[in-house]
């Protein structure tokens, strides 16, 4: 995406500056170059800029994949240990630590939670979370600096060339019904104006894509945890219960349900002496 709008843009200014390579009399601009060497000293920030943001674009890009975000087997490695066993609960954490993909790390606090109060569980997990948020979103904001810097740069640019332009003609005693002075000027100074807009328009699409990608990811990581504490957080307590007890202990009458209870409850039956009466 990214290259492929700079080498779109740096092609529209081969193919502007062609022109002026074949005319007489003008600037004489024969190669991409030429086009970037008449911009002036501006023309290296705002190259800076382009090259800052192609490293963080690819580099985010290749972090984002999702295979490394979401591992498509780490759901179903987990399944078979989280069976209520103190050892495989200790093998899921060391899966989870091992992987350590955003979803892993997010799971690794789940399932030390567990055992905890729902409010202690959803507190933790939403921490964990955040952190991974503020990892996928590392570096983004440079390209949001990018796209309104190399912007600025550029109008920077052109407005150093305009005063020379006018310093130019202002310093020529002949300049009075010449206007290819001023025109020549101009057409230096816009130079900078058009690099800056070649680095920030894909600065700018490069920057919502990534937050677009972002989002989706971790909506997923979001499901994918809430169906996993969901599907474990009320039978692990449980079952450890049930292995806690001891082998054929009768519960209370409190922990019974109604259906467990020796007679059904009746209602009162009046007394003999007051039914003789």
């Amino acid at each position: 995406m990214w290259t492929d709008s700079c080498v779109l843009g740096w092609a529209l200014i081969a193919q502007a500056a062609a022109p002026a390579a074949g005319g007489t009399g003008g600037v004489e601009i024969s190669s991409v170059w030429d086009f970037i060497v008449k911009g002036g000293p501006v023309m290296i920030p705002i190259g800076l800029a382009s090259l800052i943001g192609l490293a963080v674009f690819v580099e985010r890009a290749i972090c984002l994949r999702r295979a490394a975000v979401i591992p498509p087997g780490l759901i179903q490695a987990l399944r078979p240990l989280m069976n209520g066993q103190r050892g495989r609960q200790g093998a899921a954490l060391d899966l989870c630590q091992r992987d350590g993909s955003p979803i892993a790390l997010v799971l690794f606090a789940a399932i030390r939670q567990l055992h905890e109060p729902p409010e202690r569980l959803e507190k933790r997990v939403f921490e964990a979370g955040e952190r991974e948020v503020f990892k996928l979103r590392k570096n983004v904001r440079v390209l949001s600096v990018i796209t309104s810097v190399s912007t600025l740069l550029g109008l920077l640019g052109t407005i150093f060339g305009m005063i020379r332009a006018f310093q130019t003609v202002a310093a020529s005693p002949d300049a009075l019904g010449r206007t290819e002075l001023l025109a020549r000027g101009i057409y230096e100074a816009l130079i900078t104006t058009c690099a800056g807009l070649i680095v920030a328009i894909p600065a700018l699409i490069a920057y919502h894509w990534i937050l677009a990608r972002i989002d989706a990811l971790v909506t997923e990581i979001d499901r994918l945890a809430l169906e996993f504490i969901d599907e474990y957080a009320m039978r692990m307590p449980a079952a450890q219960a049930r292995a806690a007890a001891p082998t054929g202990s009768v519960p209370s009458a409190d922990e019974r349900s109604p259906d467990e209870s020796d007679e059904p409850e009746l209602m009162p039956q009046p007394e003999p002496a007051a039914a003789a009466r």
